[in-house]
């Protein structure tokens, strides 16, 4: 009877530890698929809404420019024109001008008195020309710690016509500019060109340099 009695409660201690142990192995199971189940679970991440900007596509460029050119033997006089432009790419622009001055008296006409090697209406210097434009250096301006403006710097040449001492002469322009654009449509020029063509006004056929130094104020559309 006790040898039954003793069988008996190992058994029953043996078939508890059996089933504590299979529920432990299962909660181990049934923590491991949920968390994985967690680690599958893609996080939910708010999408932000993004508005692009809209950027101009002003390719023309008008300005008014004036400053100072010296034409050679004639002094120097105030000049002004009209450009327009047209950028093609961010680095290649094309440019129509139309520019005049009026040509002083030379030393020679000063020292003589009453000698006029020109008349009023031959004196006026007036030209046109088609220019090709390369920006070779665009970079920026800083002024404060608020402001800051894009900036370039440009190499320019084109051919034309200068009519001046009652002829018109085939010219050839070079020169450099500084472009800095204050806003979308606004923008600063400064010019310094050089226009060439043959003369023989003084008695003597050379190639004659007209420097231009000129301000403008553009506007792109």
């Amino acid at each position: 009877m006790e040898n039954r009695t003793r069988f008996l409660f190992l058994s029953t201690t043996a078939l508890l530890g059996l089933l504590n142990l299979s529920t432990g192995q299962a909660e181990e199971q049934l923590l491991g698929d949920n968390l994985r189940e967690e680690l599958l679970v893609e996080p939910e991440i708010a999408r932000r809404e993004i508005t692009e900007p809209d950027f101009d596509e002003e390719d023309f460029e008008i300005g008014l420019y004036a400053g100072l050119m010296n034409i050679e033997d004639f002094g120097t006089s105030a000049a002004y024109g009209l450009r327009l432009a047209y950028h093609g790419t961010e680095s290649i622009f094309l440019e129509a001008a139309i520019g005049t001055s009026e040509a002083n008296e030379t030393s020679y006409e000063q020292l003589s008195g009453d000698v006029q090697l020109l008349t009023d209406s031959e004196r006026r210097f007036t030209y046109y020309n088609l220019s090709a434009g390369y920006n070779i250096l665009p970079g920026e301006v800083f002024l404060g710690g608020k402001y800051a403006y894009n900036s370039q710097f440009y190499l320019i040449g084109g051919i034309g016509t200068t009519r001046f001492a009652g002829d018109d002469e085939f010219t050839v322009n070079v020169g450099a500019g500084y472009r800095l654009l204050i806003n979308d449509w606004l923008t600063i020029h400064l010019d310094a060109r050089d226009h060439m063509f043959e003369s023989d006004l003084l008695g003597e056929s050379k190639t004659t340099h007209n420097f231009e130094l000129t301000g403008s104020l553009s506007f792109f559309f």
